[in-house]
C-alpha cells in the first residue's frame, strides 16, 4: 500500500472499508469513494503537521507522488507543501513551529 510506505507504518485498522494509520498519534483514516471523482475540487486543503517539510516532500516524491507545489512560505515561520498521491488526492503538509500537540 502507498500510504504504509509514504509514512513508514503499517495500518493499525485495514478492511476494505476503511483503513487506519497511527500516525504520531493522530488519526489518518482512507475510505474508499463509492464513485470516484476524476475531477476532485481543490478549494479546501486539509494540512498535515511536520517537522522537517523538505524531507517529508522528498520522502513522498521519492515513494511516488507527484509534486503539485514545492515547499514555499506563507508568512513568518510557516512553509506548505502540496503534493499528490497515486490517486490524484491532494496531500497538503505544514511546517508550524508555533503548533504543539496537546
Amino acid at each position: 500500500m502507498w500510504y504504509t510506505k509514504a509514512f513508514s507504518k503499517e495500518p493499525y485498522f485495514n478492511e476494505p472499508f476503511y483503513v487506519g494509520f497511527n500516525i504520531g498519534g493522530y488519526e489518518l483514516g482512507l475510505m474508499p469513494e463509492d464513485k470516484p471523482v476524476t475531477n476532485k475540487t481543490k478549494n479546501v486543503m486539509s494540512l498535515w503537521g511536520v517537522n522537517d517539510i523538505q524531507q517529508t516532500f522528498d520522502h513522498l516524491i521519492a515513494v511516488g507522488a507527484k509534486e503539485h507545489k514545492a515547499p514555499y512560505n506563507v508568512g513568518g515561520d510557516l512553509m506548505v507543501a502540496e503534493v499528490t498521491d497515486p490517486w490524484n488526492n491532494l496531500i497538503g503538509f505544514i511546517y508550524n513551529p508555533h503548533f504543539k500537540a496537546e
